[in-house]
C-alpha cells in the first residue's frame, strides 16, 4: 500500500511538473522513507487580494511595540502609508503561500480522489486479475486433475490387472501345493508302508539269520561228524587194505588148504560111490547166509570158513525178499511199472521210539538197465526233512560189483547195498538193518539224512509207488 501511494504521489507530482513547467521555485519535503518535491510558480507580478485573509500565517513572536513618541507619530505614519520592499516581498509571500495552501488543498482532493479511484480500479483489476488467475488455475487444476485422474486410471487398470494375474498365480500355486500336498502325502504313506515292510523284512531276516545261524552251526556240528566219520573210515579202508595185503599173503595157505580139501572131497565122493547107505541118504542143501551176524542167529556156534550171500546186480534187478518182511522190487520191475504211466512215491519212516515221517514225491520213475536204472523224483512234500533225502535226478542204481556212483570210494561197497548213490548221498533206505538196541551209529546202516540226521536209527522203511491220478 505504501508503494501505491508513492507512486500515486509521484504521478501527481509529474502531472504538477508538466502544469507549472515554466516555473522555477522547488520546495522539498521528506516524510520517512518518501519524499516529495513541490515546484511552486513565481509571483512576483500577482497582487493578493485586499479582503483576502490568511488564516495560516505563520506566527513569530516579537517583542511588544512601544509606544510612539508624540514627535515622531507623524513620521511613523507616513512612513506606514508608504509601505516598504521588505513588506511588499512579505505580503506577495503570504499571498503566494495561501495561494499554495489553496492549490495544495485542491491537490490534496484530486489526490485522494484519484487515490480512491485508483484504489477502487485497482481493487477491481485485482479482483478480475486474481479472478482470471483464479479461472485459469482452477482450469489448470481441472487440466491437472483430468490427467491425474487419467493416470490414477491408468494405474488403477495396471493394478487391477496386476491384482488379476496374482490371484491367477495365486491360485496356480494353490492348485499347486495341493497336488505338491497330495503328492506329498501319499509319498509319506508309500514311505510308511515301506518303513513297515523294511520292519518286517528286518525282523524276518533276523529271525532267518538266527534260524540259520542255528542250521549252520547244525552244519558245522554235522561237517565235524562227517570229517570224523571220514577219518575213521579213512582208518576203516587203511586197515581193510593192510589186511588185504594181509590176506594176499595167507592166498598161498588157503590155495594149499582148498587143494587138500579137493582131495578129501574126491576120497569122500570115491567112498560114497561104493556105499548104498551114503547114495540113499538125501541130500543136505548148501547153506548160505547173508552175514556172519546171520550164521550166528542161525544156531551155528564153530568158528571156520563159510559161504556169504550178498546181494548182486540180479538180485536188485529181479528183486529179492519176501514181500510180507524185507522185500526188494526188482529194478526191471520198478521201471517197466512206472514207465507205463506217471507215477508217484511214498517213503513212510519209523524210528526206534516210534516216531514216523514221510518223504511224498509226485512225479516218480526210474530208466530201464540201459541207463543203469536212473532216479527222476520231483514235487518233494512231507515231514521228513525240509528238503529231499533223494539223489538228484538222473543218479545211476550202484551195487557192489556194478559200481555207478560218482565217488571213488565206491559207496555201494561202503554201504553194504544197492542204491543211488550218486556220491554215497544222504539216503540209503536198502542199508544193514541195526536193532533197537544199538546205539552205535554205523555208516552201512538205513539212513535218510534230512529227517533227523546222521544219528537217526531206522527201525521200518517203506517205498510206495501208486498211479499220479490215484
Amino acid at each position: 500500500m505504501g508503494r501505491l501511494l508513492a507512486l500515486t504521489f509521484a504521478y501527481l507530482a509529474y502531472l504538477v511538473a508538466i502544469a507549472i513547467a515554466s516555473e522555477r521555485q522547488q520546495h522539498r519535503v521528506q516524510h520517512g522513507p518518501c519524499s516529495y518535491t513541490f515546484i511552486l510558480p513565481e509571483v512576483e507580478h500577482c497582487h493578493p487580494l485586499k479582503d483576502f485573509q490568511v488564516t495560516n500565517i505563520l506566527q513569530r513572536d516579537s517583542p511588544p511595540e512601544a509606544e510612539p513618541d508624540t514627535s515622531q507619530t507623524k513620521q511613523s505614519k507616513a512612513q506606514k502609508e508608504r509601505p516598504s520592499w521588505q513588506e511588499r516581498k512579505l505580503q506577495s509571500l503570504e499571498s503566494a503561500m495561501e495561494n499554495n495552501t489553496q492549490w495544495l488543498q485542491k491537490l490534496e482532493n484530486f489526490i485522494n480522489e484519484n487515490v480512491r479511484s485508483g484504489v477502487e480500479e485497482i481493487k477491481r483489476t485485482a479482483v478480475h486479475t486474481q479472478t482470471a488467475a483464479m479461472l485459469e488455475m482452477g482450469t489448470n487444476l481441472l487440466s491437472q486433475s483430468a490427467e491425474q485422474t487419467r493416470k490414477l486410471t491408468d494405474v488403477e487398470t495396471q493394478v487391477l490387472n496386476q491384482t488379476s494375474r496374482l490371484e491367477i498365480q495365486l491360485l496356480e500355486y494353490s492348485l499347486f501345493t495341493n497336488r505338491l500336498e497330495k503328492h506329498i502325502l501319499l509319498q509319506t504313506q508309500e514311505i510308511s508302508r515301506l518303513s513297515d515292510k523294511n520292519s518286517f523284512l528286518e525282523q524276518r531276516l533276523l529271525a532267518l539269520e538266527g534260524r540259520y545261524g542255528r542250521e549252520l552251526k547244525g552244519l558245522q556240528s554235522e561237517k565235524q561228524q562227517l570229517q570224523e566219520l571220514l577219518e575213521r573210515q579213512s582208518q576203516l579202508v587203511g586197515q581193510l587194505q593192510r589186511e588185504l595185503g594181509s590176506s594176499s599173503l595167507n592166498s598161498t595157505l588157503l590155495q594149499r588148504q582148498q587143494a587138500m580139501l579137493t582131495d578129501t572131497v574126491q576120497r569122500l565122493l570115491a567112498v560114497a560111490s561104493h556105499c548104498n547107505e551114503i547114495s540113499n541118504m538125501p541130500k543136505e542143501e548148501p547153506l548160505s547166509f547173508r552175514d556172519c551176524a546171520e550164521i550166528l542167529r542161525s544156531g551155528v556156534k564153530e568158528s571156520g570158513i563159510y559161504s556169504i550171500r550178498l546181494h548182486n546186480s540180479t538180485q536188485t534187478v529181479k528183486g529179492f525178499g519176501e514181500p510180507s518182511g524185507e522185500h526188494w522190487l526188482g529194478n526191471d520191475i520198478i521201471h517197466k511199472l512206472t514207465s507205463s504211466q506217471d507215477y508217484s512215491l511214498h517213503v513212510q519212516l519209523r524210528d526206534r521210539e516210534g516216531n514216523e515221517a514221510y518223504s511224498h514225491y509226485d512225479h516218480f520213475y526210474i530208466d530201464g538197465e540201459e541207463k543203469n536204472y536212473s532216479l527222476h523224483a520231483e514235487g518233494f512234500s512231507g515231514t521228513a526233512g525240509r528238503t529231499s533225502s533223494l539223489s538228484h535226478a538222473g543218479s545211476q542204481f550202484s551195487t557192489k560189483d556194478r559200481d555207478n556212483d560218482r565217488c571213488t570210494c565206491k559207496c555201494a561197497q561202503l554201504a553194504s547195498g544197492g542204491w543211488w548213490f550218486e556220491a554215497c548221498g544222504p539216503s540209503n533206505l536198502n542199508g544193514i538193518y541195526y536193532p533197537a538196541s544199538s546205539s552205535v551209529v554205523r555208516y552201512n546202516s538205513i539212513k535218510w539224512y534230512y529227517w533227523k540226521g546222521p544219528n537217526v536209527i531206522a527201525t521200518m522203511t517203506t517205498m510206495m509207488v501208486r498211479p499220479a491220478n490215484f
